[in-house]
């Protein structure tokens, strides 16, 4: 006979031995990195192709802005899905076959010449490959594999490869475009993301089965908990817009400073900046959250968004001030995302974190959805960015009001003990 105790929820008690004898820490977090770097750097390099493609087939800048917007609300509705199947079933088959769609996408999209291949392409197919090898998922994998005293500098670390990519495909999309075409260029991505299927297996993870926790809850519990819990709804809401800002830049910001009379190189420069401080800007927030509140991280990077996007567009546009507000935007561009997962870790644990982080990255690409169709749509309706750049102001400081609430700590969750 069991009596019922209310107790606090916990890490799984196996996190330290399921990675295996040959698979060190070290180890999986460098291949981890290495696939968050391969797939957040060609995709966050796509803006660069919005000239060249629209030019050579005859578009409005809303046709490629709407097959980037797919892609972000396709890989915010494939990455819970991805997160789903990882958890039940393991990460490295999930990585493998988004590797694949991933460079099946960016191949077919070479080759596109009307906006349906486009959708299919840039939209469909690279946006459910990033469901399955972005940094949302190497993060709930490293939640899972590495000690728990390296899980917050991980997700840092991760979070930073990310960046890393973005810094190091910028200036080289601009560069290999110049030199070999805009179709060779992504022919040359396309086999660079077949890298993921082997660096995957050092990130494989353990079926349910194998798991101490694994009989604790279902997934169908773990959402109702979830969704019932208000600080995780909060958090969900918040990073919406996240996701419409860096959308919105990222798809944007190259045909903005044209428009402006800048060249294409700045705004590769610019891109590059983001991703370079960002490195830093990540792992800094890895090593805060296990040191201060996190949601008071949230509150403050949603803050400080707002204040740089205002500056930059109330200031004279110049290549010094499109480098300052890189290097602004870079130190807080994906910094959320380590003290986000690291709020949900604490409090429902780690073994649906796949699943429900990717329900809050699914609120994410939402964003990212709107931040880049409407950044394509205002424009070609007005001739202007200025209507998205405020909204992306008034969204800053509603998140970073919406965080403030957040209450840090675990579930109380009812589980058996001996009478």
């Amino acid at each position: 006979m069991t009596s019922i105790a209310v107790q606090p929820n916990a890490a799984p008690s196996g996190t330290r031995q399921v990675a295996g004898n040959w698979r060190s820490p070290l180890l999986i977090v460098g291949c981890g990195c290495l696939i968050s770097l391969m797939s957040f750097g060609p995709r966050s390099s796509l803006g660069f192709f919005l000239t060249p493609m629209s030019f050579a087939n005859h578009w409005g800048r809303d046709v490629f802005a709407f097959a980037l917007a797919l892609q972000n609300l396709l890989w915010g509705v494939g990455q819970p899905l991805a997160g789903i199947v990882a958890d039940r079933f393991g990460a490295a088959r999930v990585m493998c076959v988004g590797g694949l769609m991933f460079a099946a996408g960016l191949a077919l999209m070479a080759h596109a010449t009307g906006a349906p291949a486009l959708d299919l392409s840039a939209g469909l197919l690279i946006g459910l490959g990033l469901s399955g090898t972005s940094f949302m998922m190497i993060l709930a994998t490293f939640a899972k594999l590495v000690p728990p005293q390296w899980r917050s500098l991980s997700f840092g670390l991760g979070t930073a490869a990310a960046s890393f990519g973005q810094f190091l495909y910028s200036p080289l999309s601009v560069g290999l475009i110049d030199s070999f075409g805009w179709q060779r260029t992504l022919m040359m991505f396309a086999v660079s993301m077949l890298a993921v299927l082997p660096l995957s297996l050092a990130l494989a993870t353990p079926k349910p089965a194998d798991a101490s926790d694994a009989k604790q809850q279902s997934l169908r519990q773990a959402l109702s908990e979830a969704f019932g819990h208000r600080s995780y709804v909060l958090l969900v809401i918040g990073f919406f817009t996240c996701g419409f800002q860096l959308a919105f830049i990222t798809v944007h910001l190259p045909a903005y400073l044209v428009d402006r009379g800048l060249s294409a190189q700045v705004g590769g420069w610019t891109l590059a900046t983001i991703g370079l401080f960002n490195i830093a800007g990540s792992v800094l927030y890895g090593f805060l959250s296990d040191r201060m509140p996190k949601r008071h991280l949230l509150s403050f990077n949603y803050f400080m968004r707002a204040i740089a996007i205002f500056a930059f567009i109330s200031f004279p546009v110049t290549p010094f001030t499109c480098i300052a507000f890189g290097v602004v935007m870079g130190l807080i561009w994906l910094s959320v995302v380590p003290p986000t997962n690291g709020i949900i870790t604490v409090m429902f644990g780690t073994r649906w974190l796949g699943t429900l982080a990717g329900f809050a990255f699914f609120s994410h690409q939402v964003g990212g959805f709107l931040g880049a169709w409407l950044g394509g749509l205002v424009y070609d309706r007005f001739g202007s960015y200025t209507p998205v750049w405020w909204l992306s102001i008034l969204l800053g400081i509603m998140s970073g009001l919406i965080n403030m609430p957040i209450k840090e700590q675990p579930v109380g969750r009812a589980a058996p003990v001996p009478a």
